[in-house]
């Protein structure tokens, strides 16, 4: 018995400790080579699963909700005209500095019946552009507001303050993206109405009946509320200066940053094919550095 045990011992042990006595068979080596594929490929699952909790905690606070109001000056009159309110999303790329769509900002931008007013000689004026940060208790205006010439993108100023000391530029990447990646798209969808809707009980019912955006917003900002939401979803395409992926959005949503995997900034979120959630449209950053280029150097 003594002996049978000197015998398999060994053997047994090998088995154990994952020894192979015998040269390894060819369809072993390619079950190890799926299993690590399939490994990796639970490892990225992770990751995307992972990626909007990682990308609000690092960059929540530098996101913000923006309005504007703009109107039309008509020729001969001391009055203007045509007031309206638009809302969108910008993100801090750099000291003092926030990047937008520039519809956001110029909202006549690309606009067929705001184009009619500008060629019938009225002028568009900005009379208001401020911004909401979710660690912020009242909003900080923006101004001296560069536009890009050829694409939908703007650069906005605001004066950094002892308060915002913990609100950081987000990293622009490198390089452009490519089909398949994951994305994470950060934004003030539906602006005040949605973050009205997720608000507490007590504040929505105070708030519901009100139809100022501002004092809205500026209530919720003393509660803390100021909140983006995200959602995730992955790159179809990329043509020219434009990304396209399946993350959904919606109006307000416009000039919010597009995430990659390693929260680097990939695109800016202009737009949305109507009726088609696969169709959601954004410009690679790689145009947007020009015009942060530009605003630093002044």
């Amino acid at each position: 018995m003594s002996r049978l045990i000197q015998l398999v011992a060994p053997t047994f042990l090998a088995l154990l400790l994952g020894i192979q006595l015998v040269p390894a068979h060819p369809d072993t080596e390619n079950l190890q080579k799926q299993v690590n594929h399939l490994s990796a490929e639970i490892n990225r699952l992770h990751q995307e699963q992972a990626m909007p909790s990682l990308v609000l905690q690092q960059h929540r606070d530098s996101i913000c909700y923006i309005y504007s109001v703009y109107s039309f000056q008509v020729p001969g009159s001391a009055q203007s005209e045509h007031r309206t309110r638009v809302s969108g999303t910008g993100f801090v790329i750099g000291s003092g500095l926030i990047a937008t769509n520039r519809h956001v900002v110029q909202p006549w931008y690309e606009d067929p019946d705001d184009e009619a007013r500008i060629s019938s000689g009225e002028k568009p004026r900005v009379e208001r552009i401020i911004a909401f940060f979710p660690t912020m208790a009242k909003y900080v205006p923006l101004f001296d507001v560069q536009v890009s010439p050829d694409q939908d993108l703007a650069v906005a100023r605001f004066f950094p303050t002892a308060a915002m000391k913990g609100i950081h530029p987000i990293a622009l990447a490198a390089n452009k993206p490519t089909p398949g990646d994951p994305v994470v798209v950060v934004g003030y969808p539906l602006g005040v109405s949605a973050m009205l809707a997720k608000s507490p009980r007590n504040v929505f019912s105070r708030l519901a009946s009100k139809k100022d955006a501002i004092e809205i917003a500026t209530d919720l900002a003393q509660h803390d509320l100021i909140r983006p939401s995200s959602t995730c979803g992955h790159v179809s395409d990329l043509v020219g200066e434009k990304v396209i992926y399946d993350a959904p959005t919606a109006q307000g949503g416009s000039g919010g940053p597009v995430f990659n995997s390693n929260g680097e900034v990939i695109a800016v979120n202009a737009a949305y094919i109507d009726g088609f959630s696969g169709g959601t449209i954004g410009i690679t950053t790689e145009a947007l550095k020009p015009l942060l280029k530009k605003a630093e150097s002044q």
